[in-house]
């Protein structure tokens, strides 16, 4: 019998949360429970050996963090099942319940058992545990499973399993990132670990937020409010500790306002502060880590009749699911709604703009009437492809489960060469049974049917450049996205030319930001040179940098005057 396997009840692909049951010999391990719905749970028999007194789905679970999609399903879960036993770090248990507002004291405090960092528990006789911290978010952990099998007078045999839930390598402003040096040597058999960005690669951490804090400025200088929308738990409390720590923003004149979702999360995390880095407890001696109207930038909670009087310029981090109308007051200054960019699930239209439809049409009305202006920014949580790789290779497990992202973004994973060379891959489906043999002798895995590059042939024609790739390319179930429109923009990216698709959403908005201005207006939205936002005029004192759409400068050049064989970059280097 096969002593490792896993069913995944919810691996990340359509936007469902993570739930993983994984088998080690008799004892059945559930990974997270980010379901909305746990009746699959419930009907299951799941895998092995089922107790029929307790009829328990598993014998325990295992929580990394306290994020939705890893969480929401948790409290369901002990309802349904009060006897089965959930173990998270200290942090994540002080966290969990602001996943479910309703939950009562009482229920929160028993709901779920905490467990030390770095020590080995024993969950039975052969079956123990050890959490190591993950990044991502405060309480995050990775889990080192050990079962050790004894078969007769045979020598006993250990199994590991490595679990990180989200993780990420970088620092970041109220979280250390995981240590890679706590990890080399572990040789687990099976790492089930997330691929949530595929083999995208992503800027420094702090190259990302000083991109976003000079977007941030520059709109307060131009007089236009930002609203960010965040989750409750994590990147609301991160913008926040950037915006008061950044030089950007540092004694400037502007409020901080935070709805009360928002600020649940960071009161909660006002009741951990022990447990965050040294540098954020040495911040919080000097100052308050939030909540501030004396020291500027200030900090204030929003309440929901503030919203329509915002009447200056001022930051908002509201919650995702707000309706944004309510702060688009016509007699009140514009807004910049910065909307955080998330790798893209399968069926999604875009990868910049995960939000819900009604959305969509609100923004098109704001838009169009010049209240609101659109745009997306890069600030990840999650590591990159070659993160995500370093940690594979650092640990070199025989088994690598791949979980937490769109089946496409897995499949670029399974097919690099140094991945499949070394380690036995797989991309489970929801409800389909991996089987995880361990030998002594590394199997090498099948060919991933996946394609993931195309030759193609360049030809230059006069003033255009052709580029003509096979039609293979069509059956990838990303090129209907990437074809939306027929339109697509090309960037340099080191000696490589980076080409994707312009979407219906992104001409749209583009659209609709040009025709609140009035084309015989002189100024940059009507200048030859102004792509992307920024100035390209080498004539101009404004060269390279961003500039508003109804700026001017004395180099001004109309767009009738633009020679037809001139062609400038836009903002990021993209070639329409």
């Amino acid at each position: 019998m096969v002593e490792l396997e896993c069913l995944p009840y919810g691996a990340g692909h359509r936007g469902e949360g993570i739930c993983l049951l994984v088998r080690m010999g008799p004892y059945r391990i559930l990974l997270d429970c980010g379901l909305s719905d746990i009746s699959s749970l419930q009907r299951s028999t799941s895998i092995g050996v089922i107790n029929p007194k307790d009829s328990l789905p598993a014998d325990l679970v295992l929580c990394s963090h306290a994020h939705t999609d890893h969480a929401q399903g948790l409290l369901a879960l002990h309802r349904a099942f009060p006897k089965l036993p959930v173990y998270a770090s200290e942090v994540t248990t002080a966290l969990l319940p602001l996943n479910w507002p309703e939950l009562n004291l009482a229920e929160s405090v028993s709901f779920c058992q905490a467990l030390p960092w770095r020590s080995r528990v024993e969950l039975a006789d052969d079956l123990s545990v050890e959490l190591l911290p993950a990044g991502h978010l405060p309480g995050a952990a990775a889990f080192l499973l050990n079962y050790t099998a004894t078969k007769g007078s045979e020598e006993a045999r250990s199994y590991t399993v490595f679990y990180t839930g989200d993780f990420f390598l970088s620092n970041s402003r109220l979280v250390e990132g995981l240590h890679l040096e706590e990890f080399r040597g572990l040789s687990p058999d099976v790492l089930i670990i997330e691929g949530t960005f595929g083999t995208a690669r992503h800027p420094h951490r702090r190259s990302q937020e000083n991109q976003l804090a000079e977007r941030i400025a520059e709109a307060l200088t131009q007089g236009v409010s930002v609203i960010l929308p965040v989750p409750v738990l994590g990147a609301g409390q991160e913008l926040l500790m950037l915006l008061r720590s950044h030089h950007y923003f540092t004694g400037r004149d502007i409020d901080i306002w935070v709805d009360s979702t928002i600020a649940a999360g960071c009161d909660a995390y006002l009741k951990i502060l022990p447990h965050l880095p040294s540098n954020v407890q040495n911040f919080a001696r000097h100052q308050p880590l939030f909540w501030d109207e004396r020291v500027r930038p200030r900090v204030r909670r929003l309440q929901p009749e503030q919203k329509p009087a915002l009447n200056s310029p001022c930051i908002v981090l509201a919650d995702r699911t707000v309706n944004f109308s309510e702060y688009c007051n016509p007699l009140n200054q514009p807004w910049l709604l910065l909307y955080p960019q998330h790798p893209p699930t399968q069926g999604a239209t875009t990868a910049n703009v995960s939000a819900a439809p009604e959305l969509t049409q609100q923004l098109e009305a704001e838009i169009a009437a010049g209240r609101l202006t659109f745009e997306t920014y890069l600030l990840a949580q999650h590591c990159d492809g070659p993160g995500t790789t370093q940690l594979i290779h650092n640990l070199r497990p025989q088994h690598v489960v791949l979980v937490h992202s769109s089946p496409t973004y897995l499949a670029d994973l399974t097919s690099l060469d140094e991945l499949n060379n070394r380690y036995q891959l797989h991309c489970p489906a929801v409800g389909v049974q991996v089987e995880l043999p361990i030998g002594e002798v590394f199997l090498q895995p099948p060919t991933p049917d996946t394609e993931t590059s195309y030759e193609g042939e360049l030809l230059e024609l006069g003033q255009t450049v052709t580029v003509s790739l096979p039609e293979a390319i069509t059956t990838d179930p990303r090129f209907a996205n990437f074809a939306d429109t027929g339109l697509i923009a090309a960037r340099w990216q080191g000696e490589e030319l980076v080409l994707r698709g312009l979407s219906q959403r992104e001409l749209l908005v583009s659209r609709l930001n040009a025709s609140a201005i009035n084309s015989d207006v002189k100024c940059c939205a009507n200048c030859q040179y102004y792509r992307g936002q920024r100035c390209w005029n080498s004539a101009s004192p404004l060269l390279g940098f961003k500039v508003a759409p109804d700026g001017y400068c004395p180099a001004f050049a109309a767009i009738a005057s633009l020679s037809p064989n001139v062609i400038e970059p836009d903002t990021e280097g993209d070639y329409p």
